[in-house]
């Protein structure tokens, strides 16, 4: 890596970081049920142990599979992170360019969304560009979706 890329890449953590921090205390409490963290490609991934169960009992649109914040990665389990790896990727990605502001943007989308009459997960700006990422495995830097393809995140079994 040249020096310039590892500015890049550091500045990109730093950037990041604030949401880092928030998934990374999510991580601990996934550790204390008995979770895993793996570190892949510069993502910490946290999955597995009663994390799963937890999520299952929450509201249903509470779930999720897997849930990204900065360069942290909460799955329910350690297959459905390797099923969700790509979108969750995307997110990574969009964090590591919206920074800070990636939350309030992202809430503001699903907010838009709603105000809409349309779902604000399926329809929210930036899950499309990761759902649009899935059907090839490659990152797109524009949302090009076929909305039918879109699913809810649940739980894992």
């Amino acid at each position: 890596m040249t020096a310039s890329r590892n500015a890049g890449r550091l500045a990109a953590y730093a950037w990041t970081s604030p949401n880092t921090l928030l998934g990374a205390a999510v991580g601990l409490f996934a550790l204390a049920l008995g979770g895993r963290l793996r570190l892949h490609e510069g993502v910490a991934e946290f999955s597995g142990g009663r994390l799963g169960t937890l999520v299952a009992s929450l509201p249903p649109q509470l779930r999720f599979s897997a849930i990204t914040f900065g360069h942290v990665v909460i799955g329910v389990s350690e297959a459905m992170m390797a099923a969700v790896r790509c979108h969750e990727r995307v997110h990574v990605r969009q964090y590591e360019r919206w920074g800070p502001l990636f939350l309030p943007a992202y809430l503001l989308s699903s907010a838009w969304q709603l105000a809409r009459g349309r779902s604000p997960y399926r329809d929210n700006y930036f899950e499309r560009a990761a759902f649009a990422a899935e059907g090839d495995g490659r990152v797109r830097r524009t949302p090009s979706v076929n909305l039918a393809r879109a699913r809810r995140p649940t739980a894992a079994p």
